[in-house]
């Protein structure tokens, strides 16, 4: 796969994810039971804004550069702004984190997280980024063949799956992953990322989930432009499997700020399945 997500980190789409992801696990806190998280597709962990491949995309520039300095921003985006501004200590933006290094930083002392990345030299610096973490491991793997085997049977989880959507199976994949967590523990929380290239696409991996799994399902859809070309990624969708704690407003304006403020004639659809 040719997949580098260097390319795109910080874009608006990893504001959507980053700041749902952070929600889910401060909800989750609100219980003193361990958390369980589990990354499928997990990355390098930390990415180089100043680097030569964010620079090329500039996907940072128009995604995280400008909530950093909004002032109209909602709350629900507070606890990432919080934690970019905690790995940047404080000075000018020039390091963005992945879904690794902002689970690991809201982990308590009885939580624990794995990080599965299938690329070598991705997992290598995953590797290094997480090094000495409290509850933390990483695994150079496939993180859909492992991920289910690995979610508890019991207690609080959250399973992130984040493919890159390359391979011609991972919607398949996808709905599989979160049926087979679904049906091992009942009350785990799956978070899926998925791009909106066009509604048929979208709508078929909705369908499938819903006969996959009989747990509750909220979607998220961020549309940055009318879904009329389907070549382009024209938005993203997160989708909800299990119990949402209330998150549903927050999740709303999380997308709704997205689209609207960094989009073109953007829009935001919250519902339940």
């Amino acid at each position: 796969m040719n997949y580098r997500h260097a390319f795109h980190a910080g874009n608006f789409a990893d504001l959507v994810k980053h700041a749902a992801l952070l929600q889910l696990i401060a909800a989750a806190a609100a219980d003193s039971t361990p958390l369980r998280v589990i990354d499928t597709h997990a990355g390098r962990g930390l990415y180089d804004l100043a680097g030569p491949e964010a620079q090329r995309s500039g996907e940072a520039a128009a995604g995280i550069v400008r909530l950093m300095a909004a002032s109209d921003a909602p709350a629900g985006f507070a606890p990432l702004v919080a934690a970019v501004k905690r790995l940047n200590g404080g000075g000018p933006l020039s390091l963005y984190p992945g879904s690794p290094w902002l689970v690991a930083e809201a982990l308590r002392p009885q939580d624990s997280y794995l990080g599965c990345e299938l690329r070598a030299p991705e997992h290598a610096e995953l590797a290094r980024a997480l090094k000495g973490r409290r509850g933390v491991e990483t695994l150079c793997a496939d993180g859909f063949a492992v991920a289910a085997e690995r979610v508890p049977r019991r207690g609080p989880a959250l399973l992130l799956i984040d493919p890159p959507f390359e391979r011609a199976d991972d919607y398949a994949q996808v709905v599989q992953t979160a049926a087979a967590a679904a049906r091992k523990n009942p009350t785990a929380q799956v978070l899926a990322w998925l791009p909106l290239k066009d509604l048929e696409t979208f709508d078929a991996f909705l369908r499938d989930l819903e006969d996959a799994v009989e747990a509750p399902i909220l979607a998220a859809e961020t549309r940055m432009r009318p879904l009329d070309d389907p070549l382009r990624m024209n938005g993203c969708a997160l989708v909800l499997v299990g119990p949402d704690a209330g998150l549903q407003p927050v999740v709303e304006e999380i997308c709704r700020w997205t689209a609207e403020a960094l989009g073109e004639g953007g829009t935001a659809r919250i519902y339940r399945l």
